[in-house]
Order: structure tokens, then C-alpha cells, then sequence
């Protein structure tokens, strides 16, 4: 489940420069695995930072997750050549990630711990056999 669309790229970034990064073949158009890739790596570098507070599927109602991950999918996209202000950006959007992750920001969505009843464990077992009372004179 990615948290970016090709047609959010697009309307972020333009068309344009998503033709310019992922047209390797020349075509004129942009290379849907190329792109594709990119999301993917963006959508598992999110999950693998705040994975431990929020599931996945929580995360695709967020409006901060869905910017990261365009951030985050253009800067694979430029590999090794990325502008300062798109380095800048995948930075800035770690930096949140792992504040997310801490618990410093919240995205107000239910979090893994507030779904499984907040960490609380519940035990049954049998009655005891011997007890204090049972005992004396031993």
C-alpha cells in the first residue's frame, strides 16, 4: 500500500521533471517501473521509521505521510544528482518521520498501542493449589 499516487506526483512536481527522471529509454514519457520503484522505496523507508506507532493502513488517510512519501519517492528518483532543495526536503521529512516515530508529533490516527488495549495484557489460570493458610504447620 503506497502512500503517493503517480498522479500526486505529477501535480506536485510536474509531469515534466518526472518525464526528465525517469525516462531512461528516451520515450518521452514517464516509465511507470521507474517511477513505481520509487514509491515503493519511499513507502518502505516510512514504514521502517514509524512502523512501530502506526500500521500501514492507518497512514494512508495522512496528508503529512503522503507528502513525505512524494519527497521521499522524487529523491530516489534522483539517485546520486538530487538539488539541494530536494535533499533538503527528504532530510526535513526524515527529521519528522523520527519525531513521529518517538511520539514528539503526533499524527492524530489511532496508533498500534491504542489497538491492541494499550499494551495491557490480560491472564487467566486456574485457582491456586496451596495457599498460605494450606500450609501452616509444614
Amino acid at each position: 500500500m503506497d502512500y503517493v499516487t503517480k498522479q500526486a506526483l505529477i501535480d506536485r512536481f510536474g509531469e515534466r521533471e518526472l518525464i526528465q527522471l525517469t525516462d531512461r529509454a528516451g520515450s518521452g514519457a514517464i516509465d511507470e517501473s521507474v517511477l513505481n520503484g520509487a514509491i515503493g522505496d519511499a513507502t518502505a523507508e516510512i514504514n521502517s521509521r514509524v512502523g512501530t506507532r502506526y500500521l500501514p493502513d492507518v497512514l494512508v488517510d495522512s496528508e503529512i505521510i503522503a507528502r513525505i512519501a512524494a519527497d521521499f519517492s522524487r529523491w530516489f528518483l534522483y539517485e546520486n544528482h538530487a538539488p539541494d532543495h530536494v535533499r533538503t526536503r527528504y532530510e526535513d521529512g526524515a527529521k519528522l518521520l523520527d519525531k513521529i516515530a518517538a511520539g514528539k508529533v503526533s499524527l492524530g490516527l489511532p496508533e498500534i498501542h491504542e489497538k491492541q488495549g494499550a499494551g495491557d495484557a490480560e491472564v487467566e489460570s486456574p485457582e491456586r493449589v496451596f495457599t498460605r493458610d494450606d500450609l501452616e504447620g509444614f
